[in-house]
């Protein structure tokens, strides 16, 4: 049986990944700080009390694993802070790249000893993250958090090919979560989950640090 670990998994597309992972036979573990109603439903594996910016957390949380094979781990905590120019919050900015960023990479970094070769690593990004596909400004803690997260998998994908963990850096597009509202105008998460799914069964060592759209569509940096 397959195992991926999912951070972010009590609700919005963590709770999707869970939900998908699990209905195709796949063993889930689900980390959160919190658990949700819908997450206990499920009856997956779940780490609930882990704070992904804390070090001392990441090393509890190895702990709880004690080596469990993970043949994949989607890194989907995320926080998101809008603020524009004239409202710029530093310390927001400092907890998004705290979140969004750090967080990520320390917990890649520790968990990589116990995913075998073949195993995937994935990174949930934004397309708020490219640099080149900024037109419309704004939302400096979060872009500024997101281009730092695409850099940090981009050298992930380069160090860990030797071991054989392929590296996906994907944006989900726009998916009707609590981070945005709910704005009527994303997708379900379900059907972002299916695309991101998708994209991570057709990960390859060859294609290993590749930024893409839950639809397919590369995108640019």
């Amino acid at each position: 049986m397959t195992t991926y670990l999912v951070t972010g998994a009590n609700r919005g597309i963590g709770l999707a990944y869970c939900r998908q992972l699990q209905a195709r036979g796949d063993a889930v573990i689900a980390v959160c700080r919190t658990v949700s109603p819908e997450l206990e439903s499920l009856g997956v594996r779940i780490e609930a009390g882990i704070e992904l910016s804390e070090e001392s957390s990441i090393a509890e949380l190895v702990r709880r694993l004690a080596g469990c094979p993970l043949d994949g781990v989607i890194l989907n905590a995320g926080i998101l802070h809008s603020m524009g120019l004239d409202d710029l919050d530093p310390e927001a900015i400092r907890r998004q790249f705290e979140v969004n960023a750090l967080a990520p990479l320390l917990l890649a970094r520790a968990l990589v000893p116990q995913m075998p070769r073949g195993s995937k690593l994935v990174l949930m990004t934004s397309r708020m993250g490219s640099i080149d596909d900024n037109t419309s400004g704004g939302s400096y803690g979060y872009r500024m958090s997101k281009v730092a997260l695409n850099i940090a998998g981009k050298s992930l994908a380069i160090d860990l090919r030797p071991r054989g963990i392929a590296v996906a850096i994907l944006h989900p597009g726009l998916v009707r979560t609590g981070m945005i509202r709910f704005n009527p105008n994303g997708i379900d998460p379900a059907d972002a989950v299916q695309g991101l799914l998708a994209r991570i069964e057709a990960l390859k060592l060859e294609t290993s640090g590749g930024f893409w759209h839950a639809n397919g569509q590369v995108l640019p940096w």
